[in-house]
């Protein structure tokens, strides 16, 4: 009896264990399948001139999306300082000074903002900004994609000052200083690598958003002198080329899909970098 239950338990644990060993590496597959057909189809055809040139005419060949890597960068940066700032003063409330039933309204609401299309978002900033003002601009684009932005920073920010000792907290108060001054001197720096990788993470999510874009900054085939016009971005110039019917359209849209992936995976790694040098310096305090 005892060992046929032994038995049991040692085919249960052996099937389980291959079976999840088996769909990691199939998890982790489609990730290296999807780096290695870009960079087949892509990689193979960034230059020098990819990243420094305009884009061709229309029907030509050649040329480059070095105004869509700027204008991605400005859109990418006014989201940034719309977005951030708004979620990290609402996380630092949630996680110090919020009371029970408004914070967990406050967190509903962000979780459900968190998960409203990107398209609806655009429509927003579409409705909100270019009818208003009869065109399409990258300061359009920044607010689409810093409205993305606010509910991850807010629940980032919330989960790693939250995460931070108590002891930190009462030796501060402690030794005289106030609420806001022991948060701000005191709990903020020691959450600072985890709230700043968290943002990180939050950037590379809605670098790679085209729906908003469409609807606010739509697109430009040349330099885009300040924020209040169209401007290009790589997600769209993707998408443009990708529907295109030029076969050297379509070689750029793999480069520049390789080149968005590559920047958007430097992000991630960075950012678990840093969450995992935070954690263990924690570990060892």
């Amino acid at each position: 009896m005892r060992s046929a239950l032994s038995f049991r338990r040692k085919f249960v644990n052996i099937t389980m264990l291959t079976m999840t060993g088996i769909f990691t590496v199939l998890s982790v597959s489609v990730l290296f399948f999807i780096l290695g057909y870009l960079f087949v189809q892509g990689g193979i055809s960034l230059n020098w001139d990819f990243l420094t040139k305009l884009p061709a005419p229309v029907g030509g060949t050649g040329g480059g999306m070095a105004n869509a890597i700027v204008g991605s960068g400005k859109v990418l940066v006014l989201a940034t300082l719309i977005g951030v700032p708004i979620g990290f003063l609402a996380g630092v409330y949630l996680a110090e000074f919020g009371g029970a039933v408004f914070s967990s309204l406050v967190r509903f609401v962000t979780d459900l903002l968190n998960g409203v299309p990107s398209i609806v978002i655009g429509i927003f900033a579409y409705t909100l900004i270019v009818l208003r003002v009869k065109h399409f601009s990258a300061y359009a684009g920044g607010v689409a994609l810093g409205i993305m932005m606010i509910p991850i920073a807010v629940r980032s920010t919330e989960e790693f000052l939250r995460a931070v000792p108590k002891s930190l907290r009462d030796g501060a108060l402690a030794l005289g200083a106030s609420k806001w001054k022991a948060v701000a001197t005191v709990v903020i720096p020691a959450a600072l690598r985890g709230i700043l990788s968290g943002i990180m993470l939050d950037l590379a999510r809605v670098a790679g958003e085209t729906a908003p874009l469409l609807f606010t900054s739509l697109n430009n085939q040349f330099w885009s002198t300040g924020l209040n016009q169209p401007t290009a971005t790589l997600p769209v110039m993707i998408y443009a080329y990708a529907i295109s019917p030029y076969p050297d359209w379509h070689r750029q849209a793999w480069a520049a899909g390789f080149l968005l992936l590559v920047l958007v995976l430097l992000i991630n790694v960075t950012a678990r970098t840093m969450i995992s040098s935070g954690f263990s310096q924690k570990s060892r305090l």
